[in-house]
C-alpha cells in the first residue's frame, strides 16, 4: 500500500480490526520512509453475474430500484424496502461466494418481498420468472394461498400441495 503523504511503495501493518459486524477491515498503517501513520478499509467486493455473462458489482440501490417498482401504490413505506435490500444483501453474501448469479439475487428477493406484500411479489415474480400467460399466474397465486394455509392450520398437508402446484 503506498503511503498517500510521501508516494513510498512500501507500508507496514499496525493494527487490523473489523467494522460492520465483519464485512469491512479497517488497518492501521505505518510509512516506514516518512514515519506517518494512515488508515485503510478493505471490503470484499461482491460481483453478480448477468445472463448475458457481465459482470458488475453487487448493488443494493438497485434491489430497492426494483422492488420500489413492485411496490407501487401500494402500502409499503421506504424503511421496509430498505430493510428487505438489507435482508437480501445479508443472504448473498451469506453464501460466501466472490461472484454470485442474478438468478439468486433474484430468488434472495423473492422470498421477503412475499411476506413484505404480496400483490408486489406477484409483479415482481411474474417479471423475473417471464410469466406468460394467466396459467402462470394462477399457478402463482394457489401457491401463495396454499401457503396461507399452510400458515393458518400449521399443517403440512397445505405445504405439501404448495409443493405440488408449482
Amino acid at each position: 500500500m503506498r503511503c498517500p503523504y510521501c508516494r513510498h511503495a512500501d507500508s507496514r501493518v499496525v493494527d487490523s480490526r473489523e467494522a460492520d459486524d465483519g464485512q469491512l477491515i479497517r488497518r492501521r498503517r505505518s510509512c516506514p520512509e516518512c514515519g506517518k501513520r494512515f488508515t485503510t478499509v478493505e471490503e470484499a467486493v461482491l460481483a453478480v453475474v448477468k445472463r448475458s455473462g457481465v459482470t458488475e458489482p453487487f448493488s443494493r440501490t438497485k434491489i430497492i430500484g426494483g422492488v420500489r417498482k413492485a411496490c407501487q401504490g401500494r402500502p409499503v413505506d421506504d424503511d421496509s424496502i430498505a430493510l428487505l435490500a438489507q435482508r437480501v444483501e445479508e443472504t448473498v453474501r451469506a453464501k460466501g461466494a466472490a461472484e454470485i448469479p442474478s438468478h439468486e439475487v433474484g430468488l434472495a428477493i423473492l422470498g421477503p418481498l412475499r411476506d413484505l406484500d404480496e400483490v408486489a411479489y406477484m409483479r415482481f415474480a411474474s417479471v423475473y420468472r417471464s410469466f406468460d400467460s394467466l396459467a402462470d399466474f394462477e399457478r402463482e397465486i394457489e401457491s401463495l394461498r396454499a401457503a396461507a394455509r399452510a400458515r393458518e392450520n400449521g399443517g403440512a398437508d397445505a405445504v405439501e400441495t404448495a409443493g405440488r402446484t408449482n
